[in-house]
């Protein structure tokens, strides 16, 4: 069942997309993460452009997120004194990153910066994991 996405200029399987939605979110509560870095890279490999799979993450973030705190500030794990805090600055983050993004599009630079960003991004966040559980599992003599 595909259905046409008009600003992708596309059409996706729909029960592909709810997949993709259902097991981001269920990922995002897991690990208190915003969906954005696999939601977009996931809709970029379903041939979404980078620039709307970009914007289109971010709607599904709002929900995940809402969705995760409203749980988490039930079960009493929510700072809220932090959470403004970071959400002042993600505000204008997200605002600057928005307009930079819009900068790179009009170079024709937009698509390539996106790309190359999410496998470095991903790549020193795997590494970092990665590194991490060497030094817990050396100190626990496993290795």
């Amino acid at each position: 069942m595909y259905f046409y996405l008009p600003v992708a200029l596309t059409s996706v399987n729909s029960l592909i997309t709810i997949g993709i939605g259902l097991i981001v979110g269920i990922l995002t509560g897991l690990f208190g993460v915003g969906g954005g870095w696999l939601i977009t890279p996931l809709l970029m490999m379903l041939g979404i452009s980078p620039m709307v799979s970009v914007a289109t993450g971010a709607n599904q973030m709002v929900a995940s997120a809402s969705s995760g705190a409203y749980t988490h500030h039930k079960l009493g794990n929510v700072d809220f004194k932090m959470g403004w805090c970071l959400l002042g600055g993600s505000f204008f983050g997200g605002f600057i990153g928005a307009e930079v993004l819009k900068i790179l599009n009009i170079l024709g630079n937009a698509d390539f910066v996106i790309k190359v960003t999410y496998v470095l991004l991903l790549g020193i966040v795997g590494a970092y994991m990665f590194s991490e559980t060497l030094s817990k599992l050396k100190r626990k003599k496993w290795l």
